[in-house]
């Protein structure tokens, strides 16, 4: 089945940075575009970053683009998420998604507090 399992999350102040990776199991990895969400206080789940199947196209919401960059290794079935200059509104639990065909698959969430 299906597995995504996020890591790296943890307390960071503000202007710092923090690396987030998704192991992902259960589907050819090198088919599938890879997503992360956050769910942050009093908002909807959001689209954070995207990668495509091969990793030459990237896109991000924009109040992060610049600041975090999703990249991924289809020999290890990983994708990452570097993010700098944290803010507080950066606060809130990321998730790495994969759609497969008409069902979206979501990790466990990592939790990400940024704050002094």
């Amino acid at each position: 089945q299906v597995r995504l399992v996020e890591s790296g999350g943890g307390l960071v102040q503000p202007g710092g940075s923090l690396r987030l990776s998704c192991t992902a199991s259960g589907f050819t990895f090198n088919t599938a575009a890879m997503t992360w969400f956050r769910q942050t206080p009093g908002r909807l789940r959001e689209l954070v970053a995207a990668i495509t199947e091969t990793g030459d196209t990237t896109n991000y919401m924009d109040s992060v683009r610049g600041l975090f960059t999703i990249s991924r290794d289809n020999d290890k079935n990983t994708v990452d998420l570097e993010m700098i200059s944290l803010k507080p509104e950066d606060t809130g639990v990321y998730y790495c998604s994969v759609r497969l065909r008409c069902n979206r698959y979501w990790g466990q969430g990592t939790q990400v507090t940024v704050s002094s």
